[in-house]
């Protein structure tokens, strides 16, 4: 399953981009303000239910998989000593909530790529920033967007080849060499053949881009919005 844009009629499909990235904003500020069981309990049901309200579901978090190891290992390291007591319990546990943090916020980053084509975010963000560095933020959005799925492509077919060529018998550090080594190269050619892409299009900083517009469907998102920020605020205070 990758991430990307999924094309549906959902309430998160039909909510302004502008709104989505609002909540996501404000769902991070919260989630560092309460980092604790009940407060990461609540913004669970919160995360379920942006990614539910996106058409999501489990499935749809299978992309983050590289990440998920790091996020159950690191409270194993926070909490282990080289003396007595060998294991700090209190540290593995601030550890383990501060990673279920990190993904309660990637759930939600995942039900916004899913629900939001590329052309409506680099659309969010241009007209979010102004002036030229809106334009420079909106266009790297956009290329980010695109170009991350391709070198993910990239480097499972690497994969695939290293192993139907008995890739799979080599040591660990040889086939991470081998992968690594020809994501590389294809990231490298695809950058070669993305400038003169733009080049021959002849790109612009001043593109047509779909009119973003708020509407009565964007005011349940922008209150939770609002109610989030408000709370991460008042735990600051």
């Amino acid at each position: 399953m990758t991430l990307s844009y999924v094309p549906g009629d959902s309430a998160g499909h039909r909510l302004d981009p502008r709104s989505k990235l609002l909540v996501q904003v404000a769902f991070a500020a919260a989630a560092y303000a309460y980092t604790t069981p009940r407060g990461l309990a609540v913004l669970t049901g919160v995360a379920a239910a942006c990614l539910l309200a996106a058409d999501g579901g489990p499935r749809d978090l299978w992309a983050y998989r590289v990440a998920l190891p790091f996020l159950l290992v690191a409270p194993v390291v926070a909490g282990a000593t080289l003396g007595a007591p060998w294991f700090r319990v209190e540290r593995a546990a601030d550890t383990a909530l501060a990673s279920y943090r990190v993904l309660l916020i990637l759930v939600v980053a995942a039900a916004y790529v899913r629900s939001t084509p590329v052309r409506e975010s680099r659309a969010a963000v241009q007209r979010t920033v102004p002036g030229r560095a809106g334009v420079f933020l909106g266009a790297g959005v956009a290329l980010v967007f695109r170009f991350l799925p391709l070198l993910r492509r990239d480097l499972l077919a690497a994969r695939a080849a290293m192993r139907a060529r008995l890739g799979g018998e080599r040591p660990l550090r040889d086939r991470m060499r081998i992968v690594a080594v020809a994501g590389i190269d294809r990231a490298l050619s695809r950058a070669d053949r993305l400038g003169t892409a733009l080049v021959a299009r002849c790109f612009a900083w001043n593109p047509t881009l779909p009119r973003l517009a708020f509407r009565r469907v964007d005011a349940p998102a922008l209150a939770l919005a609002g109610c989030l920020l408000a709370a991460a605020v008042l735990r600051v205070v």
